[in-house]
């Protein structure tokens, strides 16, 4: 029973002691493809060129504002044109994602919902977003679970 209580009193130790916000110096992204290791902090994602996404999501109430780099121009950055992703979250849960999902006018990394930085506990700091409200092909069960929150990870395979 005392280790059962000492390895609560850890976690919920740990859990409360993790940012609640990354700051703008910590590496919040890191894209593998091949050999090629690119890491990314949150200026380094703004410096490529913001795109708003204004949507309602299934996870939220209401339209949503968010803001992030555009997938492709994130590939596009770091010379990617093919394979398929696998986007992994800070709990090392991931989804494959097409590169024909990777276009314009398609998914965002977010790094701000409705004009702030979004913390662990609010499915940030990174979010992939998909423009639901844009199409019917965004609405489908696939492309949702394809909307991967607390990203931390891209491997091209």
């Amino acid at each position: 029973m005392k280790r059962l209580l000492a390895a609560v009193v850890a976690l919920f130790t740990l859990a409360f002691s993790l940012p609640v916000i990354a700051s703008e110096q910590d590496i919040l992204l890191t894209v593998r493809a091949g050999e090629d290791v690119h890491e990314f902090t949150i200026r380094d994602l703004r410096d490529l060129g913001e795109r708003e996404v204004v949507t309602s999501t299934i996870w939220s109430d209401g339209e949503q504002r968010f803001v992030g780099v555009s997938l492709d121009r994130l590939l596009s950055h770091v010379d990617v044109a093919e394979g398929t992703l696998e986007a992994a979250a800070v709990n090392d849960y991931a989804v494959e994602i097409p590169m024909s999902d990777v276009r314009a006018g398609g998914p965002i990394v977010a790094y701000l919902r409705n004009g702030e930085r979004m913390s662990l506990r609010d499915k940030g700091p990174l979010w992939i977003i998909y423009p639901y409200d844009s199409g019917a092909e965004f609405r489908t069960e696939e492309v949702y679970s394809r909307s991967i929150w607390q990203l931390n990870r891209i491997t091209v395979n």
